[in-house]
């Protein structure tokens, strides 16, 4: 069985930063892309950030370049995703999803974890 299990959200300020993590299990996380998307009230699901964890490529939403930076542990099979500089409309539901190469449909993904940005 897959899982994905996020932790870290929380309530920040703006300009502040926060760290999430995903713990994934049940699938060959070497060779595989995990990633985070986000989905606000009202708004569409945004795909964030993804890294293909067998060469290390990333992918960032211009939304986010600059601030976020995803990063992995193949020794613990996690994932991270390091938040710098949040702006309000960082405010959302974090979903560590997997896989994220451009033209795949996300298969799986994790109970979510809420990212608050106050102004």
């Amino acid at each position: 069985e897959v899982q994905l299990v996020e932790s870290g959200g929380g309530l920040v300020q703006a300009g502040g930063s926060l760290r999430l993590s995903c713990a994934a299990s049940g699938l060959a996380f070497d060779d595989y892309a995990i990633g985070w998307f986000r989905q606000a009230p009202g708004k569409e699901r945004e795909g964030v950030v993804c890294i293909s964890i067998s060469d290390g490529s990333t992918y960032y939403a211009d939304s986010v370049k600059g601030r976020f930076t995803i990063s992995k542990d193949s020794a613990k099979n996690t994932v991270y995703l390091q938040m710098n500089s949040l702006k309000p409309e960082d405010t959302a539901v974090y979903y560590c999803a997997g896989p994220c190469w451009t033209g795949y449909e996300y298969e799986y993904w994790g109970q979510g974890t809420q990212v608050t940005v106050s102004s």
